[in-house]
């Protein structure tokens, strides 16, 4: 069995974004049933409920660990956590900051892809993270593996980390557009237990062939669902660069890219606060609908 637990389905400043007023963000924060909030990005898997590997680590963490009780210590012994390790899809700021609130010595196994291990490296707020608790794996590419928790012991699961196309870090950008690579600094994770397998790509800048070979027939795919329109933050006023530009793929692209590799379980995350999708009562998320695809909310759980 594989169960996962979506802790976080927003975009970086989640939904409503702390200085948007947009009117997405003015309705969610007036309370509006229609526009739920969201926290940022961030999934829980497990293989037996008990031992669990997060999927990034949000500045949110504290409080989605609040709000999941499979997440919560248990009485004994005084300081303990089901959390066993965690895979990091890239570095930004939205995938990384969450690492801090789990500086209290507690013991878990922390894999990334060398891109993303080293701005870890590179930083030394992060050694707050004291190695001797919390070892730091690379994560091979295109090579099944088996996770284990801190002290070695396998979780049940397997993954297998891919890259998609994407970008460096916005904070690792020197100005000029950096292009878009696909080496490793964005990856998608495919996760397994039990013969049961989901797909997790919160950011991918584009669909190629060898992504849609991967992708096609799977069970459930989470996939990035920043913008609806490649242009809508321009248009918003919310900001100057598109949705390629920042390495994500526009909702209208893909629901034209995925029409014909039949996955069976859809779903859109990573969800910027201008996106109208996140609005229950909105044109767009009535064509999500129609076309079978699902808006992921915090706190969502699939058992495969």
């Amino acid at each position: 069995m594989l169960r996962a637990v979506v802790l976080g389905a927003g975009a970086g400043g989640g939904f409503p974004q702390w200085n948007s007023s947009g009117p997405g963000c003015r309705r969610s924060r007036a309370g509006d049933a229609a526009a739920r909030p969201r926290s940022q990005a961030s999934l829980a898997v497990s293989s037996d409920g008990l031992r669990w590997l997060l999927i990034n680590a949000s500045p949110d963490l504290r409080l989605q660990i609040a709000a999941t009780p499979a997440l919560h210590p248990r009485p004994e012994p005084l300081r303990n956590s089901p959390i066993s390790a965690i895979a990091l899809t890239g570095a930004e700021v939205d995938t990384i900051a969450g690492l801090l609130h789990l500086r209290e010595r507690q013991n878990f196994r922390l894999y990334g892809a060398p891109q993303s291990l080293a701005v870890l490296e590179e930083n030394p707020i992060f050694r707050a993270l004291n190695p001797e608790f919390v070892p730091r794996e690379i994560m091979p590419l295109g090579i099944p593996f088996a996770p284990t928790d801190g002290a070695g012991a396998p979780l049940g699961l397997t993954v297998e980390a891919y890259a998609v196309p994407g970008k460096v870090p916005l904070f690792a950008e020197s100005g000029a557009d950096p292009g878009l690579v696909e080496d490793g600094e964005a990856v998608g994770l495919a996760i397994s237990a039990g013969g049961a397998a989901l797909h997790y790509i919160p950011g991918c800048a584009m669909m190629t062939s060898a992504l849609a070979d991967r992708l096609r027939g799977a069970a459930c795919v989470f996939f990035d669902g920043t913008l609806f329109n490649d242009d809508e933050m321009i248009t918003a006023g919310a900001g100057p660069k598109t949705g390629r530009r920042m390495g994500h793929m526009p909702i209208t692209e893909t629901l034209e890219a995925f029409a014909p590799l039949g996955v069976a379980r859809r779903i859109f995350v990573h969800l910027n606060n201008t996106n109208p999708v996140l609005l229950d009562d909105s044109p767009e998320r009535a064509l999500l609908t129609a076309a079978g695809w699902e808006v992921a909310e915090d706190g969502m759980e699939i058992t495969l």
